[in-house]
């Protein structure tokens, strides 16, 4: 059976289940070989398992005879920055972003910043599945420096955004990568900061490390109580950020995400925006008004930045809080995304409620079929030969990440799920009656084809 490692954003697993040290050093290995590497920047979030897995890593990478530069704790997209930032052949960041703090990963950067796509991650996976590595001579093996060079980071925000007003913010990194250096600049610029959870703590022993409405109600009832302008939330790895208005309300993905986009679009007299195929049809909205175009991608924010650099898109992000902003680097970056919307906020002369409230209101459903793993994609492969038919009047169909159909009051996107024995089918309507009459159709037909194939 073929080894697959890679999943949409980098290798994740249980740390010494799923994930050993072993696997780690051949992956230190394969990255060496595969981009014939010299000089290799590391970094890991706060998860207990980091320093064993980077040393792991590092070993690997020397036994290849790279140069490491260790840059200790960081936010992916600060090390995703440096890796291009110092002409680096490869970054590689430790972590599992927003899992549970028994899981751990690695993420792997190319020097314009890009994480790996399929091609690279195959050729990895291709490597350690016949352990044909390649190991220096004694005299070649690499060496090891530390150093922490995020300043250059730093000097990089503050030359790009200056905001005039005094922010009153309530920052919760979560006990996560961006416990240090997100207070550090929110208040360079000038915010009056209240920080919660900015120690790290790999156990993340204060709330989940995905900031979702659930996980930041704390956050929330702060900022109603203490009448701040703004919450600020990042994942464990600081490469999404969630919002929390001034009324104490968690502001839905795509909404700010839209709002932000049509932002970007009017500052920059149109151009392109980049999302996936599950995000809302508000960004679409927002984005036609302002003479913009959307592209969508797959799921995974290697695709958005991929599509980003193609198209020569001014913005893309995933309705999960990642946000990508090419004009600094292509990875997801929470801490410079808060930024920028405080920056959007102040020109607009909003309030973030208001900000958001532009952006029509939509319904959106959910709904899981189980599905052996065997069979899930032959089964999606079906629903697209037929779903035409079913919906005729449908306007535009793609086929770039399982099957979506672009209707006149909504959409329907049927995929695969890439880690359990699901097909998935989300829908979005101009009204609930719309979206539940776009569901009742798509399950019918799901149900259809799932008899005739088997599940």
């Amino acid at each position: 059976m073929k080894l697959k490692l890679f999943g949409s954003s980098g290798v994740r697993g249980v740390v010494n289940a799923d994930l050993t040290p072993i696997l780690v050093t051949k992956i230190g290995l394969a990255i060496t070989m595969l981009v014939k590497a010299k000089k290799v920047l590391v970094a890991r979030d706060t998860r207990v398992s980091g320093q064993m897995l980077e040393d792991a890593l590092v070993s690997g990478l020397l036994a290849g005879g790279a140069n490491v530069s260790c840059v200790g704790v960081m936010p992916t997209p600060v090390l995703a920055y440096l890796t291009m930032k110092l002409k680096a052949d490869a970054g590689v960041m430790i972590t599992a972003s927003h899992n549970p703090p028994q899981y751990n990963g690695i993420k792997i950067f190319d020097k314009d910043s890009i994480s790996y796509g399929d091609e690279k991650q195959g050729k990895i996976e291709k490597i350690i599945e016949r352990e044909s590595f390649r190991f220096a001579e004694w005299q070649g093996i690499g060496n090891v420096s530390h150093a922490n060079e995020s300043g250059l980071y730093v000097e990089t925000i503050a030359k790009a955004v200056e905001l005039g007003k005094k922010w009153r913010v309530i920052l919760d990194p979560g006990c996560g990568a961006a416990y240090s250096l997100a207070p550090a600049i929110l208040k360079s610029l000038g915010c009056k900061l209240t920080a919660i959870n900015s120690q790290p703590d790999g156990f993340f022993p204060a709330r989940s490390p995905e900031p979702s409405a659930e996980s930041l109600k704390s956050l929330a009832n702060i900022v109603r109580e203490s009448g701040a302008d703004v919450g600020i939330a990042y994942d464990g790895d600081g490469d999404r950020v969630a919002f929390i208005d001034e009324k104490g309300v968690f502001v839905d993905f795509d909404r700010v995400l839209a709002a932000y986009a049509a932002y970007v679009l009017k500052r920059k007299q149109r151009g392109v925006v980049v999302t996936n195929v599950e995000a809302s049809m508000r960004i679409e909205k927002m984005a036609e008004a302002q003479g913009g175009k959307v592209v969508r991608t797959r799921v995974g924010d290697v695709y958005v930045s991929e599509a980003i650099k193609q198209h020569k898109a001014v913005f893309g992000g995933e309705p999960c809080g990642a946000w990508i902003h090419p004009k600094i680097h292509y990875c997801p970056d929470g801490i410079f995304s808060s930024v920028m919307l405080l920056k959007a906020l102040e020109d607009e002369g909003k309030r973030l409620s208001k900000f958001v409230a532009e952006t029509p209101v939509y319904e959106t459903l959910r709904k899981n079929i189980p599905c052996k793993n065997e069979a899930k994609y032959r089964i999606v492969d079906k629903v697209g030969e037929g779903i035409k038919a079913a919906f005729p009047e449908h306007m535009e169909y793609s086929a770039v990440d399982g099957v979506r159909l672009s209707l006149k009051n909504g959409w329907i996107l049927v995929r695969a799920s890439g880690t359990e024995p699901l097909i998935r089918i989300t829908v979005e309507g101009e009204s609930l009656k719309a979206a539940k009459e776009i569901m009742k159709k798509g399950v019918m037909l799901i149900n259809k084809v799932v008899g005739k194939v088997g599940k």
